[in-house]
């Protein structure tokens, strides 16, 4: 099968990002069915889609005809046999429990055409082990969007074990037709790249926690002037608890170096997860917390998280995740945000600069993620 040849989509699952991924593919031109396990969850779906729909409409990015076509393109489904028997590529959406998305990837392979592609927007779980629930591994890949999904511009285009480069080449063209940014992973890791790149940062943070110094507030001061939100900050808005869950993710499946401090568990235990509790590292309460960027610590600076997520960017090269550096910086950049991914920054910093800055973080944690690689040591990747 060729990217032209699919004409319907069908969503299954209808959440934040399920509505989300919908509603790029409405616009994209494909018929969308959005599926849900009960009626309930899909009209709120659908709704989702609307506000979307209605501000895009009022900004002037898209026109009343787009707007009217493009619901009369999207039908909403509860029965998950109906949802997928005409399908030719189906975007799972469900939560991220691998035995659930097993579940599902099961019915699929069973109600789904012989010929559709399956792909899972799952952020960390193997697409090997999905796949390994159907009777199809050669049509199963991962396609992971970034929240909000009908914003953010890349899309990992995940390879399993089994995976086809025709299925991939699909995800890879359908993605470009929907005005996203694509990726191809080449290789079925933990983390693939945007989380992998990021995750030995999260580390850094808890062990700070731990070290009882510099406080969140002087560690964000220090960086708030160069990104819009700054670490301790991006953790309290996206949740304490969901930054834990993926360090122990980590741990259990890459190393145990990634296991989370006692000391950031503590705000676990308490109950204070950042933002949507009121307080985490900082007090929420009273809306966005203003960070005091007198504060700002001289232990650590920007380069100490460049250093750490260029190391860990050679780690996807030597393992072959990705055999491109430019490919690696554009997945980060269009992930993130962030003009720049982290070799474009090294380029500039210089490589010697960052193995000291490396140096310093092992010196103080000396953990086996934090040590250079043989690829940072050379210093001669050329982007």
């Amino acid at each position: 099968m060729k990217a032209e040849d699919v004409k319907t989509i069908a969503m299954i699952g209808a959440g934040d990002m399920g509505h989300g991924i919908a509603a790029s593919c409405l616009m994209g031109g494909y018929k969308v069915i959005l599926r849900d396990i009960e009626q309930r969850f899909v009209d709120k779906g659908m709704a989702g889609i609307k506000a979307s729909f209605d501000k895009f409409k009022e900004k002037g990015k898209m026109t009343p005809e787009a707007y009217d076509d493009a619901f009369k393109r999207l039908v909403p489904m509860v029965d998950i046999k109906e949802a997928v028997k005409d399908a030719d590529f189906i975007i799972e959406a469900v939560p991220e429990k691998v035995e659930l998305k097993k579940s599902v990837f099961a019915d699929l392979d069973k109600y789904a055409p012989r010929h559709a592609i399956l792909a899972s927007n799952t952020s960390n779980i193997s697409i090997t082990e999905i796949a390994s629930a159907t009777q199809r591994p050669d049509k199963v890949i991962g396609y992971h969007f970034f929240n909000p999904a009908i914003l953010m511009k890349l899309v990992e285009v995940i390879k399993g074990n089994k995976t086809s480069d025709e299925a991939i080449q699909v995800g890879y063209e359908i993605a470009k037709k929907i005005k996203k940014v694509p990726v191809i992973v080449k290789k079925d890791s933990p983390g693939f790249i945007f989380n992998r790149v990021n995750e030995p940062s999260l580390v850094l943070l808890s062990k700070i926690v731990e070290a009882g110094h510099p406080t969140p507030e002087e560690f964000d001061a220090a960086l708030k002037p160069l990104m819009p939100m700054a670490p301790f900050e991006l953790t309290d808005y996206v949740g304490i608890d969901v930054a834990l869950h993926g360090l122990e993710y980590f741990a259990q499946v890459l190393s145990p170096d990634y296991k989370p401090s006692d000391a950031i568990l503590a705000y676990l235990k308490s109950g204070n997860l950042g933002k949507k509790t009121g307080k985490g590292f900082y007090d929420w309460s009273k809306g966005r917390p203003t960070i005091d960027l007198a504060k700002a610590t001289k232990e650590y600076d920007i380069s100490h998280l460049i250093a750490l997520q260029v190391n860990e960017a050679t780690k996807l090269l030597e393992e072959g995740v990705a055999d491109d550096p430019k490919q690696i910086d554009l997945a980060m950049a269009n992930g993130g945000g962030s003009p720049f991914g982290p070799f474009a920054l090294a380029q500039g910093i210089g490589y010697p600069v960052l193995l000291g800055k490396l140096d310093e973080i092992y010196k103080k944690f000396p953990l086996e993620i934090f040590k250079a690689t043989k690829t940072l040591k050379e210093g001669n990747i050329k982007v």
